[in-house]
């Protein structure tokens, strides 16, 4: 194999963003070399997606969701070997997590490089540096140091427009619509089951601005320990951690309406994204994957973001 394309992924949230790109390159039968720095373990995800293993796997994968409970001194050391790590393996192919990646692979450190660097998903902002934070700032890192800037919306390829005429910009679209349509034709072969056959609403809290913020965490625990619809909770470890320390798991809990469940594996999660009438949330994916069967099936989404927030602290 001499690979002309080297993919490099870090998280599950990558390779989820990433795996159509990469059936398409099997499906056309293009050698590709799939590179993973072991932010997270992504063996579930591959063989889910049937998509290969990684060529190299440059730390040792992480069994228990991140290496990092957030951006310290011990993260910034690890990036900095990553890059490295990752220019000495495109060196051995000779031919050809993110911003990590596209420093590694960019002019910088390689001044007479003859292959080119491509951000798949350039251009989304949020405007705030700090949220979410650090993916922000790796968005702006990864585009500024890519020569290929692959523009998931109209907005995106707008916020790139400082880079028109030094780079090359394509407007794509978001890959994630191609993903959750592809996880839930999986879903529905493998005859996976709705949690409920009334309406029921989904909660995703996960991100750290928010877990970690104890007045934040007190508000959405407020919001969710008042819910009348039927809800179903995959609670990740993080964060229970963070209710529990800030006393809010049992208030959460003593809502006979919301049922405390396992994490779901992607696939089970969009099937129930599908179902569900509600979205209770703090990330931007959910928003993303609402496109199901080929058509968009709009639910309501009560989304904790920094806007919303914003909008309660001023108390409007």
């Amino acid at each position: 194999m001499n690979p002309k394309i080297a993919i490099i992924i870090g998280t599950r949230a990558e390779l989820i963003k990433t795996f159509p790109v990469m059936l398409e390159l099997q499906k056309r039968k293009i050698p590709h070399y799939f590179i993973h720095t072991g932010q997270h373990n992504l063996k579930d995800l591959c063989r889910d997606f049937s998509v290969k293993n990684p060529d190299a796997i440059l730390t040792e994968e992480s069994e228990m969701g991140s290496k990092f409970k957030g951006i310290g001194l011990k993260g910034i050391l690890w990036n900095l070997n990553i890059v490295r790590k990752i220019r000495k393996e495109l060196k051995k192919l000779k031919e050809l997590k993110y911003a990590s990646a596209a420093i590694a692979s960019s002019r910088l450190l390689n001044p007479f490089k003859k292959y080119k660097g491509v951000h798949l998903e350039a251009g989304l902002r949020s405007e705030n540096l700090f949220e979410p934070f650090p993916e922000e700032i790796s968005r702006i890192i990864a585009d500024f140091f890519s020569d290929i800037l692959l523009a998931v919306s109209k907005r995106a390829e707008k916020n790139l427009s400082k880079y028109k005429g030094k780079k090359k910009i394509f407007l794509v679209g978001n890959t994630i619509v191609d993903s959750a349509e592809i996880a839930y034709k999986i879903a529905v072969k493998k005859n996976i089951k709705a949690l409920s056959n009334e309406k029921f609403a989904l909660i995703s809290i996960h991100r750290h601005e928010n877990i970690k913020n104890r007045k934040r965490l007190n508000d959405i625990a407020e919001i969710l320990s008042s819910l009348k619809i039927k809800s179903y909770f995959p609670l990740h470890d993080n964060t229970k951690r963070k209710l529990e320390e800030f006393g809010l798991y049992d208030k959460i809990k003593a809502n006979k309406n919301i049922k405390i469940i396992k994490p779901l594996d992607y696939i089970n999660f969009i099937y129930q994204l599908s179902k569900c009438s509600l979205i209770i949330c703090d990330g931007g994916s959910l928003q993303e994957e609402k496109p199901q069967k080929g058509r968009r099936v709009w639910r309501q989404i009560f989304n904790f973001s920094q806007n919303w927030m914003w909008k309660k602290q001023k108390g409007r």
